[in-house]
């Protein structure tokens, strides 16, 4: 899997793709299907395929101040787009120079001329180009002349009828309805970071944590969650995270904290995904450490169950 950039041409075995075009942050059953429609194509006609994204996210550059509401990391993308069979990925660099590019301008420079692609596919609602003038007819009509022709893909609904959004998973994930965003996504929510040092109070009294910031990512609802996570070297560890400010300690300080069961190895300055399985409970300020622990017990003890029995119901677990 090669990440490409934007600005310059792609390599010349990238020629002739076909190219999935969207935001696919989150990398939902929606997007999933886009690329899966560019990956039919594309081995239909022995192409390769890219999977464009872009980055930063449009609404970060317009709207700077908005709270974060990532739902995967660029790393994370490209691990998802070679999964789903994509030989490529391209990071379009959303800046306000793309921004102002109008429909015709986009097609031609960011797509015939930089990746001289065979086909585009992309979802039945996606816009692109300055006011989001570019709709998928104008993209068909701009590029049929260049030699680009086009698919669209409908929206991907649940049982119920609804569509399959990333606006849907986020409003999940706030409500820490862990099961639904994992449905929608096709595996858990997942932040991944490097493990940094801190007070290290968790160790004092058993329950040495692995202290990951936040950054660019959703915040899910405060609060304590059975998880699992995932080590460089590709082993999957049961465990149970606070994902807050941890008010019983002064100052308040926000991070995503797990403690991996029955562990013992040191994890700092490793780079490790923790997944979100399901919320246990809200955060809660405690008058002293016992009342902690004590608590603490009862939520790793309540994480095994579940993790226990979603293992032995062959529930997801590595994304």
């Amino acid at each position: 899997m090669q990440r490409l950039g934007s600005g310059e041409a792609v390599p010349a075995e990238y020629r002739g793709a076909i190219v999935a075009l969207g935001n696919f942050d989150g990398f939902h059953l929606g997007h999933q299907a886009v690329v899966g429609r560019a990956v039919e194509w594309a081995r239909a006609e022995s192409r390769p395929v890219i999977v464009a994204t872009f980055d930063p996210h449009p609404t970060r550059l317009f709207h700077p101040d908005a709270p974060p509401f990532r739902l995967t990391s660029l790393d994370q993308r490209e691990r998802l787009f070679a999964q789903a069979g994509a030989d490529a990925m391209l990071v379009f660099h959303f800046d306000h120079a793309m921004a102002a590019l109008t429909p015709e301008e986009f097609v031609t420079q960011m797509l015939h001329e930089q990746v001289g692609p065979a086909g585009v596919v992309t979802g039945e609602d996606f816009t692109f180009a300055k006011g989001k003038a570019g709709t998928t007819a104008r993209l068909a009509e701009i590029g049929a002349p260049l030699g680009i022709a086009t698919r669209t893909v409908g929206p991907v609904a649940t049982a119920d009828g609804t569509a399959v959004s990333s606006s849907r998973i986020r409003a999940a994930l706030k409500t820490g309805d862990c099961a639904t965003a994992t449905q929608l996504l096709t595996r858990p929510f997942a932040i991944e970071g490097i493990v940094q040092h801190g007070d290290k109070v968790g160790r004092t009294i058993g329950y040495p944590t692995a202290n990951i910031d936040m950054g660019k990512y959703l915040r899910p609802s405060y609060g304590i969650y059975a998880v699992r996570g995932v080590l460089p070297d590709g082993r999957v560890l049961d465990g149970a995270a606070n994902l807050g400010i941890r008010p019983t300690f002064d100052p308040p300080k926000e991070l995503l904290e797990p403690y991996f069961l029955d562990f013992a190895e040191d994890l700092y300055g490793q780079c490790i995904e923790v997944q979100l399985i399901e919320r246990l409970r809200g955060e809660a300020k405690f008058d002293g450490l016992d009342s902690l622990v004590a608590q603490m017990d009862k939520d790793i003890a309540r994480a095994r169950q579940i993790l226990g029995a979603q293992k032995l119901a062959g529930g997801p677990h590595v994304a």
